[in-house]
């Protein structure tokens, strides 16, 4: 028999604490709800180890006390000791996703083999090579020891752990479904990578292609467009050159004299960006923006709405309440303006109503998202519909990733084409002008 300390709720919504005496976790919890209480978390109690006993001392024979570290009759370690020097929380980033992805799937996989909570991370310790994340399971181990659940032990560290992850964890330990919850939490952060990854890779070639445009650019303007003015120059005397000749020459001259001067402009429109980013209007303007681009706008909706809808089923199918679920899909959206249409359905579901009525009144969700939630409420499956919404929405994310791809690299193509080219035509007229003078001389 084992010791479980559980935290729970009578039937007036008071909290109250206490231990019980049970062979495991379900029987323990089915010992609480026999009281009337419904446990909101419960964890065992572990016994901490005894300290190893002082060997006994010999009658008739003096004990040498041990030498100080550094001191006389004590060899000095100063050289031989590792320095290592740790970040103060506050300074120290986000784990990586994969990281914690990683280790949800691996303790849920231990966790369902029978192996106890404690047991599984003590295994996942031992393998741990992130020492951010390392840090963080041993004091998850200590709060566990000392009684407390493990949704408590996560909410110490918010940088690794978010508000979905705790709270996905404490629906699991209050329904004994842990090692359940566990998976969908893998699962939900394998296939988030997934799409995160996909976006990204989408990215990298455009992204390339567009520095090297510049560079180009950059290069023949500074370096190739001023010895050709010098020889026009010489060549061509007092005649004028030809319009686009003399475009480019003076985009070349503004370039070097006031090279400076754009590149502060750039500065500065980033800075600005990320100033007015910050406040709630601006981050409004620019999700709603990012929402309404002619080419990006649709990958970036159907993205919002895989990840909502996604979030949101993981969490019913956890058992976190709706209302708890809503409040946690609009905090971690991403976008104010998805948040803002969660806050509508959060305030209609609160009055008793459905999620229909304010879903469709925010453009961001198609009529097909509508029905099919609409048809989840009617038949009580909302959670699995709003998986298989996800799912669809996975498909389309995936489409619209490889038919952007396809559209975007031969329009850059043509872009860096349409500049050089333009370079080298512009370069060549007053040639062909001064060879055609030559000739006909």
């Amino acid at each position: 028999m084992a010791t479980f300390q559980y935290i729970a709720k009578d039937a007036e919504g008071n909290e109250t604490r206490g231990t019980v005496e049970a062979g495991d976790r379900n029987e323990a919890i089915a010992t609480v709800r026999s009281q009337g209480l419904l446990p909101t978390a419960i964890g065992e109690v572990r016994k901490a180890a005894a300290p190893a006993a002082e060997p006994a001392k010999k009658p008739g024979r003096k004990q040498k006390a041990a030498p100080a570290p550094g001191g006389k009759g004590g060899k000095k370690k100063g050289l031989n000791m590792e320095i290592k020097i740790k970040l103060p929380k506050f300074l120290r980033g986000k784990i990586k996703t994969k990281v914690l992805t990683q280790f949800t799937r691996q303790l849920a996989t231990l966790v369902n083999a029978g192996l106890p909570l404690m047991r599984g991370i003590d295994v996942l310790k031992r393998q741990m090579k992130d020492e951010q994340m390392l840090e963080a399971l041993n004091g998850i181990s200590e709060t566990i020891a000392a009684g407390g659940t493990f949704s408590e032990a996560l909410t110490q560290y918010p940088k690794i752990f978010d508000h979905l992850y705790v709270n996905m964890v404490k629906a699991g330990e209050a329904g004994g479904v842990l090692e359940v919850v566990l998976g969908r939490l893998a699962e939900f952060a394998e296939k988030s990578e997934k799409i995160k990854n996909k976006v990204k890779g989408a990215m990298i070639y455009p992204i390339v292609v567009l520095i090297a445009a510049v560079g180009i650019t950059a290069f023949l303007l500074v370096t190739v467009i001023p010895k050709f003015k010098s020889v026009f120059a010489d060549m061509m005397g007092d005649q004028g050159l030809p319009a686009v000749t003399q475009f480019v020459i003076d985009a070349s001259e503004y370039v070097q004299h006031n090279g400076l001067v754009v590149l502060a402009a750039v500065a500065a429109i980033v800075v600005a960006k990320k100033m007015i980013g910050k406040t709630e209007k601006g981050a409004y303007f620019f999700d709603q923006l990012s929402l309404r681009m002619p080419v990006t706008g649709t990958l970036v909706q159907r993205t919002a709405v895989s990840r909502l809808t996604r979030t949101l089923g993981t969490l019913l199918s956890s058992g976190v309440p709706i209302l708890q679920s809503l409040v946690i899909v609009r905090d971690t959206s991403g976008n104010r303006v998805v948040s803002k249409a969660v806050q509508s359905i959060h305030d209609a579901v609160k009055e008793g109503e459905g999620m229909t009525q304010p879903l469709s009144q925010c453009w961001v969700f198609p009529p097909m998202v509508v029905s099919m939630v609409e048809v989840g409420e009617e038949t009580g499956a909302l959670a699995d519909m709003l998986t298989r919404i996800a799912d669809t929405y996975d498909d389309e994310v995936d489409n619209a990733v490889a038919g952007m791809t396809a559209a975007i690299e031969p329009a850059l193509i043509i872009v860096l084409a349409v500049i050089v080219g333009t370079i080298v035509v512009a370069m060549f007229l007053p040639m062909i002008k001064i060879i055609s003078s030559v000739s006909g001389g």
